[in-house]
């Protein structure tokens, strides 16, 4: 991946480029001053600096634990409060998904990885790096945000042939006390999708939970766009919400039908949140955390690599429990980052219901009170494709945007639902003035495409020559 400073676009155009693609913070937005007064306090701290600077302890820096699982509690207002043994400090959501398939997946017993899709691209490579390749398998979405019963016909295809060929217990993986190994894997981001912007309803979640206690699988939710959210409506005069609009996957195996421990569970729960501050703090920080049930939880904190090493990001842990401890980033959320992304999602939304949406664009779920994230979904009219409208944007207009193709399971795409003629477009990391003039530069692609008809022509974008934009 090049540095956003190498990053240039179309060779043939003389405008400016302006990358809708990338999904990265955007740097006026980063809490610089936030983190350097916290930085100071704990470095001239020998109580909290020393211990900042050494190994940690595996489940992470104790004080980070206690301050995540208060604003996690304030937010959601789950039932109970969440306590910090529901909490384990890891390197981000990425990081984190790794360690969680090391931890309570075996490549052979494990009988597939299920994907609601379109999915976050990047996460692909990483359930390959786990012995996935073969066993990935695409989940489309509906209007709910997860098409159940799609899945519920395919995961019991799944259990049948895995009865039929004898894999019953885990082949590489030992047994091990605070671990577990489940028969499937289900990975979503049910909270303003990347990339389909789409929010799953409760009634979807619990189906989803139900669901995974029936087969024994691990739902793995990214839920690092959930402090990011705003009114939908574009008269809204207040733009900032410090309640959360639902209740994660997570909260809902916490509580469903007696829990993650009614009676005749293990213990381990069905689900696992993965929470990052990399889209509310700043992604160099390298730091968020796991929510589960408490076996769960302290689980994933013996990955080998943490179990050696003590948790990741051990010294930035302290640094953001020091902004947590007093309120500092709460209110950096709430008060700058809200209002901030939300006037920039107006200033999309706006230029795309004016310039796209008459063109035969489409925009998901916009009957919601409530809108987040990063992201905005677009479906194209029939007849265009998401590869050739990309590459077009790029060498006509400068403009670069994600293809809907890079965002397909590989290897399962035949099914309807699983592929798509669309494009994604982030508002968060170029500069605000340059949105609007972004999607009229798309606007103009789409409408000359139109006008060819089935003369298009342009080369296919693909993930590797997208990357140079993330």
């Amino acid at each position: 991946m090049q540095a956003f400073s190498d990053v240039v676009g179309s060779a043939t155009s003389s405008k400016k480029l302006i990358n809708l693609l990338r999904g990265w913070p955007n740097t006026s937005l980063l809490p610089a001053h936030l983190l350097e007064k916290a930085s100071h306090n704990v470095l001239t701290s020998k109580t909290v600096g020393i211990p900042a600077l050494l190994y940690g302890k595996d489940p992470g820096d104790p004080r980070l634990r206690t301050h995540v699982a208060s604003w996690l509690t304030n937010f959601y207002q789950p039932p109970k409060p969440i306590n910090e043994e529901r909490i384990t400090i890891t390197g981000g959501a990425s990081q984190n998904l790794a360690c969680l398939l090391q931890v309570f997946t075996d490549p052979v017993f494990t009988r597939n990885v299920w994907i609601v899709s379109p999915s976050y691209m990047l996460a692909f490579r990483i359930f390959d790096d786990s012995g996935f390749q073969k066993k990935l398998r695409a989940i489309p979405e509906d209007d709910e945000g997860i098409n159940i019963e799609y899945l519920r016909v395919e995961i019991k295809k799944s259990e049948e042939k895995a009865r039929a060929e004898g894999n019953n217990k885990p082949h590489l993986k030992p047994t091990r006390s605070w671990g577990k190994i489940y028969r499937h894997v289900i990975y979503a981001v049910p909270t303003f999708s990347n990339p389909s912007f789409k929010t799953m309803t409760l009634k979807r979640r619990e189906e989803l939970v139900r669901l995974a206690r029936e087969y024994d699988a691990l739902i793995i939710t990214d839920d690092v766009y959930d402090f990011l959210q705003w009114p939908a409506s574009l008269a809204a005069q207040k733009l900032s919400l410090d309640k959360a609009i639902l209740p994660r996957v997570v909260d809902v195996d916490r509580y469903l039908d007696g829990g993650a421990e009614r009676e005749g569970a293990d213990g381990f729960g069905n689900a696992a949140s993965n929470g990052s501050f990399s889209k509310i703090c700043g992604p160099g920080l390298r730091t968020g955390w796991c929510e589960g049930a408490n076996k769960l939880a302290f689980g994933v904190s013996q990955t080998g690599s943490s179990h050696s090493g003590g948790a990741p990001s051990q010294l930035t842990a302290t640094f953001l429990a020091e902004i947590l401890e007093d309120g500092e980033l709460q209110r950096y959320v709430y008060d700058v980052l809200q209002p901030s992304y939300g006037n920039r999602y107006r200033r999309m939304i706006t230029a795309i219901n004016r310039s796209l949406v008459p063109l035969g664009v489409g925009v998901p779920q916009t009957d919601r009170d409530v809108v987040g994230g990063y992201f905005i979904w677009l479906t194209l009219p029939h007849g265009l494709k998401g590869s050739v409208v990309a590459q077009r944007a790029k060498d006509e207009e400068n403009v670069i945007v994600a293809q809907g193709e890079i965002f397909e399971v590989p290897g399962d795409t035949e099914h309807a639902g699983t592929h798509f003629n669309a494009v994604r477009v982030c508002f968060a990391w170029e500069e605000e003035e340059k949105l609007e003039e972004g999607i009229e530069r798309l606007a103009h692609v789409i409408r000359g495409l139109l006008n060819e008809g089935d003369n298009q022509s342009g080369q296919r974008a693909t993930r590797e020559s997208a990357k140079d934009f993330w």
